[in-house]
């Protein structure tokens, strides 16, 4: 399968090849720090990179994070409700909870389950801009880090010495069908040694008709945050948030038809970066504390499960630059994880970690980044983590390559799911014997830099071993049976003994401004993927996530209106489970579309929009049945 997919990889080099030569570096190459730590040139990292500004974001037909994220190239949302109800994150293949998210240089990802990644406690007003840095990445953020990472960077916590003064206030509401409400108001203020951003969001709908409920959902997120310049050198920066989420959550983890089940979330979230920078020098010292509390009800007559998880983290980094073409990054990271749960148990957990990193450039042509982690995890022990990557500029054409080690230990719910219950019927059983999953990545890229778009193709490979994923194990399979029925159906958190995943992806990014007036963007997304599992047997996870992904956003807008249509097409393994609605199809196209009415120029405009807007019935995970067609409309006022 391998070096068939290095057909198209070939094409889409030898077609950057052929393009014409531009006069000059724009922003299709933005600078970077996901990749590095340290900022950098994106074209300078060796991998591929996508940003989008908040400003285009405020332009698209969602209304969450994680709707934004389903139509950024490369990303895959595995959604189970509509709006930021709940959805899984997938890169490059593999699982969920391969993907690190980050907000401001923190981690978000919970430690009871990879579910919750995509509850980020911030307003989409808040973002400066998001980077998702596709492929290995634990030599520089340890477990999770293994199909990529969405790094989202705020206003607050990007204000700078460089920073222009500024004062805006929005403020929105959407009104549609199925009781749909959405508002959300947004406070930004700056000087040139002071940000602060305040800020709210919320999106209620009774929801569409499901088997025997309704998919209502009330999802609610408060946000503050302020960064201050303490003096030339030094700048404070401090985050809370408070993040509340109920939904109905029928079949988003199971496939029996007697499940009706609703769930609300609570989380708490701070953050702190204390960062010094003079001339070659800088030092940030970040920490967070996440307190999450989640009470799912399976049915009427089940008893509800109760999880409170907590993760306290920090992280110091040190940056020296020797001259423009070599810089030092060094770190190291403690993360505290616990839980307090009637159907997992009382756990805790530390992690540790120390790395280095160094990015060095030779005549102004090739850049190499080595990277070396040592990780300590208290249940796994040592893990040593190596990375290199390398770039190769002439002109607008680059050449790339990467080459590293990923990890990821299991989380709470891997290892200890219904192991806490007096009695289990059936469901997917925590594993606490689990070893922690390691794989190795290999990359190889090209990227065409012109003066209005921007074309990377990646040819990739991820050689798993001891992969982690639920697997329908019989009873007497099972490793611990004191509190299971002889009788029941189980999946077991098992880990697979190897894996292969292999793929390419093509980006593309348009931007242009026509007579100052008309201003037109694109991007898109193709991913080809191929997982084979070498060594023991099919599981879940693995087997749910796309074999190719067409993704993408086009928008058009003057002075007196804008559209915004987004889209994406999947063709996947098909699944289905008796009894449900749900069925996972062999393949689907959906597609949104907004259009917005400028009344008072930057101040007003009218919109209205269409989600589904071919009605298509489509699940991306077996029985979480995703809406049709969603009519809505709504204001947006800005001061």
């Amino acid at each position: 399968m391998f070096p068939k997919l290095a057909l198209p990889m070939a094409a889409s080099m030898l077609y950057a090849l052929t393009l014409p030569a531009q006069d000059k570096i724009n922003e299709l190459d933005a600078v970077t720090v996901t990749a590095t730590v340290n900022p950098v040139v994106s074209s300078k990292t060796g991998r591929n990179l996508y940003v989008i500004k908040g400003e285009d974001i405020a332009r698209m037909p969602v209304h969450s994070i994680d709707e934004v994220l389903r139509y950024l190239p490369g990303v895959e949302v595995q959604a189970k409700g509509p709006m930021g109800a709940a959805s899984d994150i997938v890169i490059r293949g593999g699982t969920f909870q391969q993907v690190l998210v980050i907000l401001d240089g923190v981690r978000v990802n919970d430690p009871n389950t990879g579910h919750f990644s995509s509850y980020i406690p911030v307003n989409p007003a808040e973002i400066d801009h998001i980077e998702v840095l596709k492929g290995a990445s634990s030599a520089i953020y340890g477990s999770d880090a293994v199909g990529g990472v969405i790094h989202i960077i705020t206003k607050t916590f990007a204000h700078n010495q460089n920073s222009t003064p500024s004062r805006k206030i929005t403020a929105g509401a959407t009104g549609g069908a199925y009781g749909l409400f959405n508002a959300n108001a947004n406070a930004y203020y700056t000087t040139d040694k002071l940000a602060v951003d305040i800020g709210g969001q919320t999106n209620n709908a009774d929801g569409q008709p499901q088997r025997g409920i309704d998919g209502y959902f009330h999802l609610h997120t408060i946000s503050g945050s302020a960064s201050y310049k303490l003096s030339d050198n030094w700048k404070l920066s401090y985050r809370l948030s408070y993040d509340d989420r109920k939904f109905a959550a029928q079949n988003f983890y199971t496939t029996y038809v007697s499940d009706t089940a609703s769930e609300k979330l609570s989380t708490w979230w701070q953050q702190l970066n204390l960062s010094y920078r003079k001339k070659n020098n800088s030092f940030s010292l970040m920490a967070g504390y996440k307190n999450m509390s989640d009470h799912y009800v399976y049915n009427s007559v089940s008893i509800a499960n109760d999880n409170r998880s907590k993760l306290l983290q920090s992280l110091a980094t040190y940056e020296h630059k020797f001259n423009d073409d070599i810089s030092f990054v060094a770190g190291g990271q403690f993360q505290q994880k616990s839980i307090v749960s009637n159907d997992r148990g009382n756990h805790t957990v530390n992690q540790a970690a120390g790395f280095a990193s160094m990015t060095a450039t030779v005549l102004d042509v090739l850049t190499l980044s080595p990277a070396l982690r040592l990780d300590w995890d208290e249940r796994s022990g040592y893990e040593l983590v190596p990375q290199l990557n390398a770039s190769y500029r002439t002109g607008q054409f680059q050449i790339r390559g990467s080459a590293g080690k990923t990890i990821r230990n299991a989380d709470f719910t891997e290892r200890y799911n219904n192991n806490n219950k007096a009695l289990v019927t059936s469901g997917k059983i925590g594993n606490p014997d689990l070893k922690a999953e390691s794989s190795f990545s290999y990359e190889a890229g090209a990227d065409y830099f012109g003066k209005y778009f921007r074309v990377s193709s990646t040819l990739f490979q991820r050689r798993y071993n001891d992969l982690i994923d639920w697997t329908t194990t019989a009873y007497d399979n099972m490793p611990y049976k004191h509190n299971l029925s002889p009788t029941g159906v189980y999946s077991l958190a098992t880990n697979i003994s190897k894996m292969v995943t292999s793929g390419v992806e093509t980006d593309i990014q348009f931007n242009r401004t026509y007579q100052e007036k008309h201003t037109v963007s694109a991007t898109a997304g193709a991913t080809w993927l191929y997982s084979d599992i070498q060594e023991g047997q099919q599981s879940f996870y693995i087997s749910s996530h796309a074999r190719f992904l067409l993704n993408g956003m086009l928008s058009y807008r003057n002075q007196l209106f804008g559209i915004s249509v987004n889209g994406l097409y999947k063709v996947r393994d098909p699944q289905a489970a008796s009894g449900i609605a749900g069925m996972v199809t062999k393949e689907y196209f959906v597609a949104s579309i907004k259009a917005d009415v400028f009344v008072i120029k930057n101040k007003l405009s009218l919109n209205v929009e269409a989600d589904n807007v071919f009605n298509k019935t489509y699940a991306d995970l077996t029985g979480a049945q995703m809406p049709g067609r969603w009519l809505m409309g709504g204001f947006r006022v800005t001061l």
